[in-house]
């Protein structure tokens, strides 16, 4: 039987060490395959924000802005931005959408799903090396346990109730009518 090592991974503990903690071996993880991914996406004019739109419009659309926001874990008003720089390149258009014009749904044209084929094709290399040799179970336990994390952090998003928004910051209407009006003007 394994020894229980969590205490090594808490920054709380005076036992600490850094590379028992899953969120420094998370983020070396997203560090290096960034870095890799980047490199081969380029190749095809793409870059990462880019290939994560895609990536989740090609999983299902149209879609609204603010459901990419939340997929792609990115600030709605970067997002609005990304999906703004799509359009102008053709890899997406974006229309209002019909039951509600306060949201903005993005599909993906032809050049966006061939870029999706392609962002694909050269990437499948990267993840095929990264679990060539987990097994089925050691694959299936680690896309588990990530999910545990991700939950098990919901509750501390707000500890102490929703917070109020900052008076600055776009609310989802208002940035999806800014990327009305922009893509609009073309």
């Amino acid at each position: 039987m394994r020894a229980d090592i969590r205490h090594l991974g808490d920054p709380g503990t005076a036992d600490f060490q850094v590379r028992k903690y899953p969120f420094y071996l998370l983020n070396r993880l997203v560090g290096r395959y960034n870095v890799i991914i980047e490199t081969r996406l380029r190749t095809i004019g793409l870059d990462i924000p880019f290939w994560r739109v895609l990536m989740i419009l090609g999983e299902q659309a149209p879609r609204g802005v603010g459901d990419i926001s939340e997929a792609a874990v990115i600030n709605l008003s970067t997002m609005t931005r990304i999906v703004q720089r799509m359009a102008r390149k053709k890899l997406v258009r974006c229309t209002p959408r019909s039951a509600d014009y306060r949201i903005t749904d993005v599909f993906l044209t032809a050049l966006g799903k061939e870029k999706l084929a392609k962002a694909r094709k050269i990437t499948a290399p990267v993840f095929a090396a990264a679990i060539g040799d987990f097994s089925e179970r050691e694959f299936q336990s680690t896309i588990e346990a990530l999910d545990r994390l991700y939950t098990n952090l919901g509750p501390l998003l707000h500890p102490m109730g929703k917070p109020k928004a900052a008076p600055r910051k776009r609310t989802g209407r208002q940035a999806n009518q800014i990327a009305r009006t922009f893509i609009s003007r073309g």
